[in-house]
């Protein structure tokens, strides 16, 4: 009996979502195909012109958006931003700064902050039961 391995692929918008771009403004041939594991590998070992401009210029998605401007996802929609962005606009945006802008900064810093706090204190705690278990 011989086994054969079955090419994994998968759909433009995973793709485009594993490299970072907005898949709207990938080439068609980029969207209306399959996307092999090898192609996916093969694109950010070595991205085309396309896919570079894309990822310097965009439009970018919103997980791209929210990330160089400090926020949410959620806090991008608070904020009204529903729509990919250019890095200019992303720029622009920056350079406005908004209210909601702010806002979601400090938000997203607690949230930060929040997240540290709970992570020493279950490892303090882990810390505690490994002492207790070497006690014993």
């Amino acid at each position: 009996m011989t086994s054969h391995q079955t090419t994994q692929t998968m759909k433009p918008a995973t793709a485009a979502k594993k490299l970072g771009v907005y898949l709207e403004a990938t080439p068609a041939e980029f969207r209306e195909g399959v996307v092999s594991r090898a192609e996916l590998n093969a694109l950010q070992a070595d991205p085309p012109a396309w896919l570079r401009d894309l990822r310097r210029d965009g439009p970018h998605p919103r997980p791209v958006v929210a990330s160089k401007l400090g926020v949410s996802i959620s806090g991008l929609a608070r904020g009204g931003v529903t729509d990919a962005l250019t890095t200019e606009q992303i720029e622009a945006l920056k350079q406005e700064d908004p209210e909601w802008l702010r806002e979601e900064r400090a938000t997203q810093a607690d949230v930060r902050k929040e997240a540290v706090r709970i992570k020493e204190l279950q490892a303090a705690k882990a810390a505690k039961t490994a002492e207790r278990a070497d006690q014993d």
